[in-house]
């Protein structure tokens, strides 16, 4: 050193090479407005069931407030395998078994620390959720892209194109967030024939399992055991903030993550596992059905405007932003009108498209369908938009 005196909180590397959530900016810009259309975050728009409120309650005065075992209470993880047995049959047999974590980001936190040393490579689905990436860069992995672009389906051929000696692991999100495709029976079988094929295990992020509108829920797990299914309460019993999510693997595996969790998150918040056990009982498809409509009032309305792939699960869109118009002038001209959506760089390589949630009331996507198609009127007809 050259008399200078080195910053003491000199930030580190693995620090410095993520950002900040754009959503996040958001989420704190709509609490500076006075009644701003907020379609930037992805929670639910409902409150968890009374049953589920009455848990949470009932934990906290009944003192479990305290450390629960790193795996989670064994009431809620016998529950878990109970619900997952038809997908998961090694829980039958004890050949998998399942941790309760803290949110699904908490599950896959661990299980890239477990699965990933520095210089490994992770394939990452474009457009992907904000966590997948990120948490890569900060474990000191590489994370790799693999395109899904125009239609959202995954192309095996792209997923075996990234795949180099260094691939550790897939990622997998259906239904996915930001787009809402949700996969089908043959997408699955061709992941599954992938990770059989490579021993490169999935990890099947499936957190918005319970919004499905057109089908069922198909699972990579149905058709091979390389894989690692991450799933929670938070969007299926409107409890995000309870943090309360699992993860069901190899039992080898998932014994070791015990020791990951035990010096990150020790454990999930206890009250809101014993809101989760009681939300296991809960039937989603109420929930599903309402959401069915807000994704039909979206699309529809967004039609004619935006091109939009229908959203087959979850509770976001994604359309394109309408050709001619930038997607700075267009996020500003969102912001403008008290709108608050994602860009599309927030979740992807590309800066095209935007998120929006639809987990609102109705009157509120009524008037963003307004703001959005007068915004495409406006900017089509102004030429600076070019």
């Amino acid at each position: 050193m050259s008399g200078s005196r080195r910053d003491g909180f000199a930030l580190s590397d693995r620090v410095t090479s993520v950002a900040p959530s754009g959503i996040r900016r958001l989420f704190q810009l709509g609490k500076s407005m006075d009644d701003p259309i907020d379609l930037s975050m992805g929670q639910p728009d409902f409150d968890p069931p009374e049953d589920v409120r009455r848990a949470a309650v009932d934990a906290i005065e009944s003192g479990r407030n305290r450390y629960t075992v790193t795996q989670g209470i064994e009431p809620l993880r016998e529950a878990l395998r109970e619900r997952y047995a038809h997908r998961c049959t090694g829980l039958a047999t004890g050949e998998e078994d399942v941790m309760v974590t803290s949110g699904a980001s908490g599950a896959i936190v661990i299980a890239y620390l477990a699965l990933l040393d520095p210089g490994d490579e992770v394939l990452i689905p474009d457009p992907y959720f904000v966590v997948y990436r990120n948490v890569a860069s900060l474990v000191g992995a590489t994370p790799v892209m693999y395109d899904t672009y125009p239609d959202f389906r995954i192309d095996p051929d792209k997923v075996r194109a990234g795949i180099t000696d260094r691939t550790r692991a897939i990622v997998v999100n259906s239904p996915t967030n930001p787009t809402g495709h949700a996969l089908d029976e043959r997408e699955a079988r061709e992941l599954a024939a992938i990770a059989d094929e490579t021993q490169i295990p999935l990890i099947s992020d499936e957190i918005y399992e319970d919004f499905v509108y057109e089908g069922r829920h198909v699972s990579p797990r149905e058709y091979t055991h390389n894989c690692l299914v991450i799933a929670g309460a938070s969007k299926s019993l409107g409890m995000p903030g309870l943090r309360v999510g699992w993860m069901i693997g190899p039992t080898r595996f998932v014994e070791r993550c015990h020791a990951v969790q035990q010096y990150t998150f020790v454990c999930a918040p206890a009250p809101g596992q014993w809101a989760a056990l009681a939300g296991s009982r809960v039937d989603p498809g109420p929930y599903r059905a309402a959401y069915t409509k807000k994704r039909d009032l979206i699309v529809n309305g967004l039609d004619e405007s935006y091109r939009v792939v229908k959203p087959r699960g979850a509770f976001f869109a994604f359309p394109q932003i309408p050709q001619g118009i930038e997607p700075q002038r267009f996020l500003d001209a969102c912001i403008e009108q008290q709108l608050l959506i994602v860009p599309g760089s927030a979740f992807s390589t590309r800066a095209t498209h935007f998120r929006l949630s639809f987990a609102a009331a109705d009157a509120k996507l009524l008037q963003a369908v307004e703001v959005l198609n007068s915004i495409a009127a406006d900017q089509v007809r102004d030429p600076r938009s070019g």
